[in-house]
């Protein structure tokens, strides 16, 4: 599936089987931005459940295609209404027995996954781990590494990054633009962040161009924001969380268009050659 959300599709749908809440009987369901959908659609196709994903339409389209290549029933919503948008046509739809609502921005095993899994490889191969930093999303992620981190590594500061309202980053989201996750908790943050849409095109591009790391749009808002704590704090031990691969971008300007920093806006919007 190529991102983070793979490792919580699988925690996930294997703690609903071992609770009984889901058996075959079942239509597995979820809102998602794309990548926890594909991280399900892959373990769905393994395991032989139905699924369906609900997704605003404004998710790229190498999404849409990963998630039917898998077997996944698509169901979009406005683009003009974003995930909450998704978010509320998936709680309807649950509303029928026939569903087992996923339900990645309100499930514990959410950050459970990141708490048993990612945090301890963090700590067993970076020692000590300074700042911490990662986008928002589920949200998942941080509260996960920030509840081992306070227990094993409280002196590593954890940083949230999130863009700004009315923003083009796939899979983050500013919190105060209507939907706060039912896991999220600030108290496992240290310093929450904002991060503007063309530093995160442009850092992606960078990490492609100079690192060899093809990622995506809330890649590059993740690592801009480690470069700026890796200035501030000028020694140390700075870890990032790059979240998703570039691939599934290849349809939208983040790699045809020019460096955004460096262009005229208008031009910009228009041009389709490779700079």
């Amino acid at each position: 599936g190529g991102s983070v959300k793979d490792r919580i599709a699988k925690y996930l749908i294997e703690k609903a089987e071992e609770s009984g809440e889901l058996t075959k009987k079942k239509i597995v369901l979820e809102a998602t931005s794309g990548n926890t959908g594909i991280g399900l659609a892959m373990v769905c196709a393994i395991k032989g459940y139905k699924l369906q994903i609900v997704m605003p339409e404004t998710m790229s389209l190498e999404r849409r295609q990963i998630l039917m290549a898998f077997g996944a029933e698509l169901l979009l919503t406005e683009g003009c209404k974003g995930m909450p948008g998704a978010i509320e046509m998936a709680d309807q739809l649950a509303d029928d027995p026939k569903y087992f609502l996923v339900n990645q921005f309100g499930n514990e095993n959410n950050p459970l996954t990141h708490y048993e899994t990612t945090s301890k490889e963090m700590l067993a191969q970076v020692n000590p781990i300074d700042v911490f930093v990662s986008g928002i999303g589920t949200g998942g992620t941080l509260m996960g590494v920030g509840r081992r981190f306070k227990e094993e590594s409280p002196n590593t500061k954890i940083v949230g990054v999130e863009p700004y309202p009315d923003h083009k980053i796939q899979g983050l989201r500013n919190l105060s633009e209507g939907y706060v996750p039912a896991i999220w908790d600030i108290a496992m943050i240290h310093e929450k962040v904002n991060v503007e849409d063309d530093d995160a095109y442009d850092t992606a591009k960078d990490l492609a161009r100079y690192e060899g790391l093809l990622c995506g749009i809330s890649s590059g808002a993740a690592m801009a924001e480690a470069l700026r704590q890796a200035e501030l704090l000028e020694k140390g031990n700075v870890v990032v969380i790059l979240p998703d691969g570039g691939e599934k971008y290849l349809s939208t300007d983040l790699y045809t268009c020019p460096y955004r920093k460096k262009c005229d806006p208008k031009a910009a919007a228009k041009c389709k050659v490779k700079s």
